[in-house]
């Protein structure tokens, strides 16, 4: 079991969401590598989301505004630290580039029989900060929201387009 230097195993200061969604791996990994994907489903519902900058390599970042249902803004900041397409991104997030309170995700996207499973791994600093975020701004219920966006996001971009007729 691997530890930090609080003792503390990688376990307990982690959240873990995995869903599966109907569609190609390599959809799955472009709604979550395009941002003008990325706005389509990004966030718990209720919330919205504002690219002000996107960079999607290595060192590269994503600096965005979450916007809740309550008119509230959430600044974000993610920088891309590993890209291995189609199936594995690993991401440090944070409110902006400075942040102490910043955790690591790994993104891991497989694929059997037409169907996607998209794991989220959160890795926090500490147990504490875990459990803060899970309390306050509920992460796990969150975390399972947005994933449930991408589902929809990508059954969308499955569905054949039809032109109406007026």
């Amino acid at each position: 079991m691997e530890a930090d230097l609080n003792g503390e195993s990688t376990s307990e200061r982690e959240i873990v969401v995995t869903r599966s969604i109907e569609g190609p791996q390599r959809l799955v990994f472009a709604a979550y590598t395009d941002s003008s994907h990325l706005s389509n489903w990004w966030g718990p519902e209720g919330f919205t989301t504002t690219t002000h900058s996107f960079e999607f390599r290595p060192g590269g970042v994503w600096d965005f505004t979450m916007h809740g249902p309550d008119g509230t803004d959430y600044p974000n900041w993610i920088e891309w630290l590993e890209i291995s397409p189609p199936g594995r991104i690993v991401l440090r997030h944070g409110s902006h580039s400075e942040d102490p309170e910043a955790f690591t995700s790994t993104v891991t996207i497989t694929e059997q029989g037409g169907v996607s499973e998209i794991t989220l791994r959160s890795v926090f600093n500490t147990r504490s900060q875990r459990d803060m975020v899970v309390e306050k701004y509920h992460a796990i219920e969150g975390a399972e929201q947005t994933l449930g966006r991408l589902a929809n996001h990508v059954s969308a971009l499955l569905k054949p387009t039809t032109e109406s007729g007026d």
